[in-house]
């Protein structure tokens, strides 16, 4: 058995990865009986599948991408996608405009005036996004699966925006709300919520396919479809509000089968709630019943109401054949900024240097929790944004993990790094092991890859330094880590 440990630090801003070999050494040599400071791990008891990571190519990316000449797109790719960069296995695409593209638009730009869908077109994926996305296939060492996601229905399928209860946003009100353009609650629209009209769910179902269909024949691996992003947030950008029961119902009476019937059922699994952690629960559990759960093939949240880890676990207790998927996360505020909209209103104390380590750290600290308690794969929002955390059609920006620079060029940052810590060595088809730790200081997560080797990864956020004997098979292994640093450990 060998060991070592890849060590990142942050320093103003910037990481310093350190990578040692470790000595390995048998507990019946220790001088005394080990009991504190100790990580327990046991290779032979096995959990869920982790079959790898991800990152989404808005049509804001490629963009980004577009601004930069070809040598500087195809490193930040090999990047994120190389066998030397990030490892990243999944993408996410949106399905017509998110809050991440240039301006709204659709497929079909009338659907009123063609209820039969004949103008539907892609041609605005080929010119960003689709590109890029087989440059990311061709640099990536092993297949990629794509996760496609709507936003928004046409507008004129849908209900205008309910009005709130009260006059707080979905942001809660205060200095952010502010700044946010007046709602129009008398017409439809593709942003500010609003509800698909139950006359229209057979033309959106087929809209979808049409959508999936025109991505396959581009060669794109498409394999994952969630039927609705975040489906309870009124945003004011591109956004729909579902029930769970008209959620449940478009997919039994429409999606399902109209997916059935152009063969892509097979092919293309299909996602529900895709929103935060903390209402996994209830939706699902009014959604999956013995009709739909052949249905539904994962379960997708995002992070942005805090942990909830727990619900993920009762999800993965309750639901056990189905994918755990976290499939969307970003810091709601650009780049080294305090909030979404400080670049342009200003505003915060904290240090750019701090802000992205406490990003990273918050990163590492959601999958750490996740993995934990049963996620199976994850997905990153936007790969790169401009200093700002755009460019988007709406006001504000929020970060990721590499910046791209006014000159063409671009930096990582140090979320960025911490991904790898996960993504380049926890490689796909590892089974997480079960481990034990001896305080709450540091985090851990173990996994056992398909080679056999062990992948530890341990982040230590506080202000205090730790050392600890990681125990494993009657061996020892002596590791450090130190005060706000990511560790991997690897194990042959």
């Amino acid at each position: 058995m060998n060991a070592k440990q890849i060590t990142t630090f942050s320093v103003n801003g910037k990481t310093y990865p350190q990578t040692a070999d470790i000595p390995v050494t048998l507990e019946a040599d220790e001088p005394t009986h080990l009991e504190s400071d100790v990580l327990n791990l046991y290779p032979d008891i096995t959990y869920q599948t982790i079959e790898g990571f991800g990152g989404a190519i808005t049509e804001s990316v490629a963009y980004l991408l577009q601004q930069m000449d070809k040598e500087t797109s195809d490193a930040l790719l090999t990047d994120c996608f190389g066998a030397e960069g990030n490892r990243l296995k999944f993408l996410r695409m949106h399905m017509d405009s998110c809050d991440y593209s240039l301006e709204e638009y659709a497929a079909v730009a009338d659907p009123i005036a063609d209820p039969n869908l004949d103008t539907f077109t892609i041609e605005r994926d080929k010119k960003y996004a689709i590109p890029f996305i087989k440059r990311a296939m061709e640099i990536s060492p092993e297949p990629l699966s794509i996760l496609v996601s709507p936003w928004s229905p046409p507008a004129a399928w849908k209900t205008p925006p309910a009005k709130p209860k009260n006059d707080a946003s979905v942001y809660g009100g205060g200095l952010i709300s502010a700044f946010l353009p007046q709602v129009d609650y008398e017409t439809p629209q593709r942003c500010n919520g609003g509800s698909l009209k139950p006359e229209f769910y057979p033309s959106w179902a087929k809209y979808l396919v049409k959508y999936i269909q025109a991505y396959l024949s581009e060669g794109l691996p498409v394999t994952m479809l969630s039927v609705q992003n975040e489906t309870v947030a009124a945003t004011n950008w591109d956004s729909c509000v579902w029930t769970a029961d008209e959620q449940k119902t478009f997919l039994r009476d429409h999606l399902y089968p109209a997916m059935e019937e152009a063969g892509l059922i097979d092919q293309v699994k299909i996602f529900i709630w895709d929103h935060n952690k903390e209402r996994v629960l209830e939706y699902a559990r009014e959604i999956i019943d013995d009709v739909t759960d052949k249905m539904i093939g994962g379960i997708a949240f995002h992070w942005y109401s805090g942990d909830h880890f727990e619900a993920v676990k009762i999800a993965d207790e309750l639901f056990p054949n189905k994918i755990l998927m976290s499939s969307e996360c970003c810091c709601l505020h650009a780049p080294g900024q305090s909030n979404m909209l400080a670049a342009f209103i200003g505003g915060g104390s904290d240090a750019p240097e701090t802000v992205e380590y406490n990003d990273a750290a918050a990163y590492a600290h959601d999958i750490i929790g996740n993995l934990n308690v049963g996620m199976n794969r994850w997905i990153d929002w936007n790969i790169c944004v401009d200093k700002n955390g755009g460019p988007r059609h709406k006001m504000g920006g929020f970060t990721g993990p590499i910046v791209a620079n006014d000159d063409g060029t671009y930096r990582k940052t140090i979320t960025f790094d911490y991904i790898g810590h996960f993504s380049k060595y926890i490689l796909p088809g590892a089974v997480r092991i079960a481990s034990t730790r001896c305080d709450d200081v540091t985090e851990m997560v173990a996994a056992k890859n398909v080679d056999g080797s062990i992948a530890v990864v341990l982040l230590n956020k506080t202000d205090n330094d730790k050392s600890y004997a990681i125990r494993m098979e009657g061996k020892v292994i002596r590791v450090k880590a130190p005060k706000h640093t990511i560790n991997t450990v690897l194990i042959h």
